[in-house]
């Protein structure tokens, strides 16, 4: 940890919150969404499983990090001043808090709710005769001839349960074919096999939309898997793995050949959670917990599915527009309807996306792949999804002949068996495929494109780019906030090009012009640039500083905002998720208000504005403000130098402070809290409206 300046006399816990617990916080925010009643129905449903599938991903990554900290480095302090034990417990305590609010919700708002609307889940004692004899034949035909009963003895040790899959722990009485009497027996039941089965209509009860849990299924009908014994108890559970790959990039030889061997192994981690079904007797649950060598804080008992984030099926099997968000259609600007090269060069073009289709971008690098002018193309891939037409572009250009260089980030999480496919695919046409640099994700969102001229305009090659703040992933970009700019400036595309040199090959630091680069500049530059703020505030001028992104956790950078504050510049933060600053604290961060927003789509993108004086300065980024994305990845930060798409985003920026109906404020002590609210419609909703 870096040391506190002498002007902050306050003790770690005082200066930095604990970025796991707020992480947390953002958690509870989502669930928050279940309970709005402004929010369409089966899309409160929705937010529910996203809160739930966020939680997974928390015990697979980050508390099954803290959990081998604790074993090999117990006595690390973080900037919080907490240990790995520390912060464990308070995780187990907030996150029990959490996940028995999840189901309190599922089971008396949204269950009931959803029941007026003529969707149910229906339970085993609510089955007709007709049901219980189609859901046995159901059981019978497509459940039982996939399943795998595993009795256990001494010839039968508790079996490899996958990560995060549904299974059930029976207790059985009676005696089998060999005289044995085990007591347990554990069910397995197959990803394939759907989560929940809809009754047909003409037997359902209420209406068209009635659904039987699997697990109900395989309760109601587990005694016939175990011929000539009874069933005294069949009870649902679920274990959660570490799922974060190991690979030392230091001794692989091919990084894609070494992820592949990984991969396979992802879903048998170190065990880190037990959800279990409520009514499993305090016996059997002990006996899983033994099994998996779990502490009692690792276990969760829960009244409904172990897995909610499965419940994502309803809103696509339900046809009930009026409880979802009415679709829209982004808009494409009029500029880039056309010949994209040539708007591009005319002036520099801004993509708000949702807002502003993603089209263009697609269309950018089609129509390079198919300009006989454009001699290459250098892309950088982080996340792209399985059928991207962003590779299929790239392909395009490779079979025609370009030069195309491609950096995909193997390491991408969760997107690593997706990127080692498209990684392939293009090596096969021919691309250039490297993975970036040992020890540094490539995160930098660019691509770059090199084309002849005619003679008649400036001759000789031109470059364009476009840079962006998320990812190049079309169906994420219908879901997540960001912004995409294309730009021929001569001065940033030869710092694009420079960051592709360093990336593709080696030598020396490259000083760059107009870019922000991590690990390099990027973090030296926001300094400096918060300082220079701080002179005008000392100075008696206006100091401004507005900063839009994911996450703020880096101990330096929260530091030099709170002496910023000191100094009297007014900081207006905009986070989505973890916070390590405390707003508000008197002699520290009285000039310093937080806020996350929270709403239809997920806020992603990044900007960093300085008011400067009389020379307004704003960066547009895919770098949040983390230790990671500051000094262990390759990010880059653009200026928006045109006045009227720098107003525009500062536009946006302001509708983001000024949102009541979707911002919560970050208070001093951790919690968060609703912003009042005023008459007026959230910014999402707004700039829905504009597009």
């Amino acid at each position: 940890m870096s040391k506190t300046p002498p002007e902050l006399e306050f003790q770690p816990a005082d200066l930095f919150l604990n970025r796991e617990l707020s992480l947390l916080e953002f958690n509870r925010r989502v669930l928050a969404q279940a309970l709005d009643e402004t929010v369409p129905l089966l899309e409160r449903l929705k937010f529910l499983c996203i809160s739930s599938a966020n939680l997974d991903e928390f015990y697979e990554i980050r508390v099954a990090g803290l959990q081998q900290m604790a074993e090999l480095n117990p006595g690390n302090r973080g900037a919080d001043g907490m240990t790995p034990a520390e912060t464990l417990a308070a995780i187990s305590t907030r996150a029990h808090a959490l996940v028995a609010e999840q189901y309190r919700v599922f089971n008396e708002v949204l269950i009931p709710a959803l029941e007026r609307e003529k969707i149910r889940f229906v339970r085993r004692s609510e089955w007709t005769a007709e049901q219980d004899a189609w859901l046995r034949t159901y059981f019978q035909n497509e459940l039982a001839p996939v399943l795998s009963p595993l009795g256990l003895d001494p010839a039968h040790p508790f079996p490899r349960i996958l990560n995060k899959s549904l299974n059930f722990i029976v207790q059985l009485s009676g005696k089998d074919a060999f005289g044995r009497n085990t007591g347990f027996a554990v069910v397995q039941a197959p990803r394939a096999l759907p989560r929940l089965i809809q009754i047909p209509r003409e037997i359902a009860g209420s209406g068209p939309y009635d659904f039987v849990f699997l697990s109900s299924v395989i309760h109601a009908y587990v005694d016939e898997l175990f011929p000539g014994m009874a069933a005294s108890g069949c009870y649902q559970f679920r274990l959660t793995r570490n799922s974060d790959l190991l690979v030392d990039e230091e001794e692989a030889k091919d990084l894609m050949e070494a992820l592949e061997g990984e991969l396979s192994q992802r879903q048998w981690g170190d065990i880190v959670r037990l959800e279990v079904a409520h009514n499993c007797p305090e016996q059997m649950w002990q006996y899983l917990t033994d099994v998996a060598q779990l502490a009692p804080d690792d276990v969760f008992q829960v009244n409904g599915p172990v897995n909610l984030n499965r419940l994502l099926a309803i809103p696509d099997m339900v046809d009930r527009p009026d409880l979802k968000y009415p679709p829209f259609t982004p808009r494409v600007p009029k500029a880039l309807s056309g010949d994209l090269f040539a708007a591009i060069r005319e002036r520099d073009q801004l993509l708000h996306h949702p807002y502003d289709s993603f089209a263009p971008v697609v269309e950018f690098l089609r129509q390079a792949a198919r300009d006989p002018k454009v001699l290459a193309i250098k892309q950088t891939l982080y996340r792209t999804g399985d059928q991207s037409a962003i590779v299929d572009a790239l392909i395009e250009a490779a079979s025609n002949g370009k030069e195309v260089t491609v950096v995909v980030e193997l390491r991408a999480r969760f997107d690593e068996a997706n990127n080692i496919d498209l990684a392939e695919k293009l090596q096969e046409v021919g691309a250039h495929v490297v993975y970036g640099v040992v020890g540094y994700k490539t995160h930098a969102k660019m691509c770059l494109v090199v084309r002849r001229e005619d003679s008649g305009s400036s001759g000789g090659l031109r470059q364009y780019a476009h840079l962006g703040t998320g990812n190049y992933h079309p169906r994420t970009a219908r879901m997540y906030t960001d912004y995409g700019f294309f730009t021929a400036d001569p001065a940033i595309c030869k710092d694009v090009h420079a960051v592709f040199l360093q990336l593709t090959s080696l030598g020396k630091v490259i000083k760059l012009n107009r870019l922000l680069q991590s690990p390099f500049t990027l973090a030296k530059q926001v300094h400096a640039k918060i300082e220079r703020e701080i002179g005008f505030a000392r100075q008696g001028k206006p100091a401004r500083i507005i900063a839009k992104m994911n996450a703020l956790v880096e101990a330096e950078m929260i530091q030099a905002l709170y002496k910023a504050s000191q100094a009297g510049v007014k900081i207006d933060l905009i986070v989505r998720g973890m916070c390590s600053l405390r707003p508000g604290v008197k002699g520290l961060s009285e000039n310093i208000a937080v806020r996350s927003v929270v709403g239809r789509f997920l806020e992603h993108h990044r900007a960093y504005f300085f008011a400067n004086g009389e020379e307004p300065e704003l960066y547009l980024s895919s770098a949040d403000w983390m230790e990671r994305n500051l000094f262990k990845r390759v990010e880059v930060a653009f200026p928006i130098a045109d006045r009227k798409l720098r107003e525009r985003i500062l536009r946006d920026l302001h509708g983001y402070l000024d949102d009541t109906a979707q911002s919560w404020l970050l208070q001093a002590d951790g919690s968060y809290q609703r912003a009042e609210k005023v008459e007026g419609k959230p910014i999402q909703q707004k700039l829905l409206d504009e597009a």
